[in-house]
């Protein structure tokens, strides 16, 4: 037990699987392009797989005893989302795989670094303000490259990135901050309103006041899947760090509200749940996407076409909105369920983390960060499927998107740091 907790055995064991999904899928590409396997075709596969095995030699010497199985889960989610990007848009793929390297590396620091996470929280009015102050800054300087009506990036030329997607992680930073300081605060009961027992406005104003900022700056760029995203995390590690049932059902009104109010106000909120009650009242027009989407699904059936051999270029914007629907309809029912499977165990895997870390702060780092995932994934798989309506976010660590990808980067060295910390302290 003590020789494969530190020589990493199992992680080590793990990864032969994204090293084959990442070969395997870069042959399969290559076949179907070229109808033969060339050394060139393979490089970007093996040069992944190389960093994954970095990863591992670097936590063998820096985090011995950190997780061993989210590097090999989130190998086996970037192997697959390498080759759906080769798949869907080869023209991206080699960006793809650049910003893949870039968050391999930005893990790698991660982990590297000496000392804990602990100083984090020394700041968190800090990460408020600069998240929302990066938000802020794209009604005044952002940029709509893909003509969408919607400005929600930063940046000059072909080098943007969406300030969106870092506020998912510095909103955790500051309300696992706040949230470790007036834990005990939020657990009692200081105000009575009917049969309600609250804590006092003063301790929850702060934090209302900064998680509000934030939605409303998302709602007002019309960037609906972030707005809802922070909301959910903010939701459940308020639920944690207080055990009251009661914010939970407060924020499910607050929530419904707020979809009532957006659809109401925001005509863009509104088209998309018009289209997602009823898609086949204009398949040819607003509903194209989602019709094309829900054939793909029922095309594919158990086994799915064979990678290559669907048609998912029919539905637009499929690398970064319908990742889900492309597997279902060339990998079927089993690739999407075994897409799903691993984001159940991440998740699993993160709570777990969040569960054991050595202090409030990073239980409650942990979790936030594990909830961005899991709920990011939940989200957009809903929305693949029309169980929600569409919301434009990616899925972690498959979709085609550099920003997402390195964020996701940096929440998975942040997860194995608290997981060493965790299992050095016991």
């Amino acid at each position: 037990m003590f020789l494969n907790r530190r020589l990493r055995l199992t992680e080590l064991s793990l990864l032969a699987i994204p090293a084959t999904l990442a070969v395997l899928g870069a042959a399969l590409m290559s076949l179907m392009r070229k109808a033969e396997v060339s050394t060139d075709n393979l490089q970007p596969a093996i040069l992944i797989v190389g960093l994954l095995f970095v990863m591992h030699v670097v936590l063998f010497l820096r985090r011995p005893a950190s997780d061993q199985v989210l590097l090999p889960l989130a190998g086996a989610l970037i192997a697959l989302g390498l080759t759906l990007v080769s798949r869907l848009a080869p023209s991206y793929f080699e960006r793809q795989v650049a910003w893949v390297i870039l968050g391999c590396l930005l893990a790698l620091l991660i982990v590297s670094l000496p000392g804990s996470l602990l100083w984090l929280r020394r700041y968190k009015y800090t990460w408020a303000v600069l998240g929302i102050g990066l938000v802020g800054t794209t009604i005044v300087f952002g940029v709509d490259p893909n003509g969408s009506g919607a400005r929600l990036w930063l940046g000059f030329g072909d080098y943007l990135f969406q300030p969106s997607e870092i506020l998912k992680i510095l909103s955790v930073f500051f309300v696992a901050s706040y949230l470790d300081d007036k834990q005990e605060l939020l657990s009692l009961d200081t105000f009575k309103f009917s049969f309600l027992k609250v804590p006092g406005l003063p301790y929850l104003m702060p934090l209302l006041i900064m998680w509000g900022l934030s939605v409303l700056l998302l709602l007002g760029q019309k960037d609906l899947g972030p707005t809802f995203l922070v909301f959910g995390v903010f939701l459940a590690m308020l639920y944690a760090a207080s055990s009251r049932p009661v914010y939970v059902w407060a924020g499910l009104g607050l929530l419904l509200l707020a979809a009532f109010g957006s659809y109401h106000l925001i005509g863009h909120a509104q088209a998309r749940i018009d289209v997602w009650l009823d898609p086949w009242s204009d398949p040819q027009g607003n509903g194209y996407q989602i019709v094309q989407a829900l054939v793909a699904f029922a095309s594919g059936g158990i086994l799915g076409k064979g990678l290559g051999f669907g048609y998912p270029l029919l539905i637009p914007a499929v690398h970064t909105d319908f990742p889900m629907a492309a597997i279902g309809e060339e990998m079927g029912l089993l690739g999407t369920l075994a897409i799903v499977a691993l984001y159940l165990v991440f998740t699993y895997r993160g709570l777990k983390i969040a569960l054991e870390a050595p202090d409030s702060f990073q239980q409650l780092l942990a979790m936030g960060l594990t909830v961005t995932i899991g709920l990011q994934a939940l989200i957009i798989i809903a929305g693949n499927l029309k169980l929600i309506p569409l919301t434009g976010i990616t899925l972690p660590f498959i979709s085609y998107g550099g920003n997402s990808l390195i964020t996701n980067f940096i929440i998975l060295g942040l997860l194995l740091r608290i997981s060493d910390a965790t299992r050095r302290a016991t």
